[in-house]
């Protein structure tokens, strides 16, 4: 299998926010910024995959800066890491102002992985990063992957090389 590039994997969704997607302070609700975001990664990770892909988890949402009604919102994302099965989805929020600036909102980091047809978690190709801002998502996406592992008891902290090299010097 041949791995990709980050680039490969790009969405990019755009729409405008609509009186009924907006709380009494009239900004976006974070679960609709959150469905969007799931839907531009789940493309990402099937272009990445050419296959079905299925939210495994929301590892990192910041809702930093609210987004009133009527932005334009901009969700990019692409896979920062591919694992076995399983792929980091790194999602970038811009919300654009009416004289064409951007201001980068939100963002957030979801897992997704391949299946089958029935079902069954398949093989994912590797990814390649390019930029340095790729090569810092992916260097990034092993550690968190270890904590991930880690904190659910399903990996011991002693084996988690990625996050003890930050500590051990």
């Amino acid at each position: 299998m041949q791995s990709k590039t980050p680039s490969e994997s790009i969405t990019t969704m755009t729409d405008m926010v609509l009186p009924s997607e907006t709380n009494s302070l009239n900004n976006l609700f974070g679960g609709e910024l959150l469905a969007r975001m799931d839907r531009a990664a789940s493309i990402a990770a099937g272009r990445h995959s050419k296959c079905i892909t299925v939210t495994a988890s929301v590892n990192h949402v910041a809702f930093n800066i609210a987004v009133p009604l009527g932005s334009v919102v901009t969700v990019e994302a692409k896979v920062s890491r591919a694992f076995t099965t399983s792929m980091e989805v790194y999602i970038d929020v811009w919300m654009e102002n009416v004289d064409g600036s951007r201001l980068k909102a939100n963002e957030a980091i979801y897992t997704f992985v391949a299946v089958d047809d029935a079902g069954k978690p398949t093989k994912v190709p590797a990814i390649h990063p390019e930029t340095e801002l790729e090569k810092e998502r992916f260097a990034g996406a092993l550690r968190r992957k270890q904590l991930s592992l880690v904190l659910a008891g399903k990996m011991k902290p002693d084996d988690a090389t990625e996050l003890k090299a930050l500590f051990v010097g």
